[in-house]
């Protein structure tokens, strides 16, 4: 029994050891207050969104919860003002598998909000499904739509400069790929909607987030906006809810157990949006709250040129 004991002692030990210095990652420590600033969160109505909209509301900023479901956003909006204490944490309808919700909420925004200091992409999904607008869910949410939002915003981000847009994307990008022939035939970087097919359009979708980001920079070169790419870590969220039940629940154990928790993964989120004396380092890649190199592909600025140019036919902006 003893050894058993000690058996079970030890896995614990290696447990914590591997959860808080491989899997827990960096803390963000600037002390940076937001009080007259607004930012905007994708997706902030659960997990890393939401816990990063906690923090910049509770350092001061208005925030803007760009969300698709209005009653889960309405309240998340309550919870955040409730914790935070700040009464500037406001629900504005976002789709982003709609490129005219998109250009909808774009529109309101410029007309009702006066200023734009943080831009966070953070909204992301993994599953099968098209688009209102006929593109592959992954491709169109992950990467078009934050696309169409960030170029249509852009004025009134350097309006208000300075001031950052924040992607999240993942260390999964370096197994994306981007194939133009099969995107302009099957308006998707993969060709078929099984579960294999579907971890391979986020893969793809996070490497358009690393090559937007590359681009984004070359584009605001000499402007008072910057822009950062992240890997939040491996986080236990809602981005999988469009898997089948014994997905989830296969994945459910090593989740509890290894995945962290929404607040631990907003860290290099908010790394990007609040350390200061980022700016040289505009485009780039980080993870555990520090600068990482991306791979190849990521590197590629002809890659990121090419789907910068695409992107643009395919979301009308030329």
């Amino acid at each position: 029994m003893s050894v058993l004991l000690s058996l079970v002692a030890g896995a614990i030990v290696l447990y914590v050891i591997v959860y808080y210095n491989v899997f827990r990652g960096g803390r963000c420590r600037s002390c940076v207050k937001l009080k007259g600033k607004t930012a905007i969160v994708t997706g902030s109505n659960t997990g890393i969104g939401k816990a990063t909209a906690l923090d910049l509301a509770r350092r001061g900023a208005r925030v803007i919860l760009a969300c698709r479901n209005k009653e889960k956003a309405e309240a998340a909006a309550f919870d955040i003002r409730r914790e935070s204490g700040n009464s500037q944490v406001v629900f504005m309808q976002l789709d982003l598998a709609s490129l005219k919700s998109v250009r909808d909420f774009a529109e309101t925004f410029l007309r009702t909000e006066p200023r734009l200091d943080l831009l966070i992409n953070n909204a992301g999904v993994m599953g099968p499904g098209r688009t209102e607008d006929g593109f592959g869910m992954a491709f169109g949410v992950n990467h078009l739509g934050h696309f169409l939002l960030t170029n249509l915003l852009l004025d009134r981000l350097q309006q208000s400069g300075p001031s950052r847009v924040v992607n999240v994307a993942a260390l999964l990008h370096r197994l994306g790929t981007i194939d133009f022939p099969l995107l302009a035939s099957q308006k998707d970087l993969v060709s078929g909607q099984s579960t294999l097919q579907n971890l391979k359009a986020y893969c793809n979708s996070k490497l358009c987030n690393v090559l937007f980001t590359r681009e984004l920079a070359n584009q605001l070169e000499g402007t008072s906006v910057t822009c950062y790419s992240l890997h939040p870590g491996v986080v236990n969220t809602e981005l999988c809810c469009n898997m089948s039940l014994w997905q989830r629940l296969l994945l459910l154990p090593a989740a509890k157990l290894l995945l962290l928790d929404p607040e631990a993964g907003a860290q290099t989120t908010l790394h990007c949006c609040l350390q200061e004396g980022l700016e040289p380092f505009s485009g780039r890649y980080f993870s555990s709250c520090a600068l990482r190199e991306v791979g190849a592909k990521g590197r590629d600025d002809a890659l990121a040129k090419k789907l910068w140019e695409v992107s643009e036919r395919l979301t009308g902006l030329s």
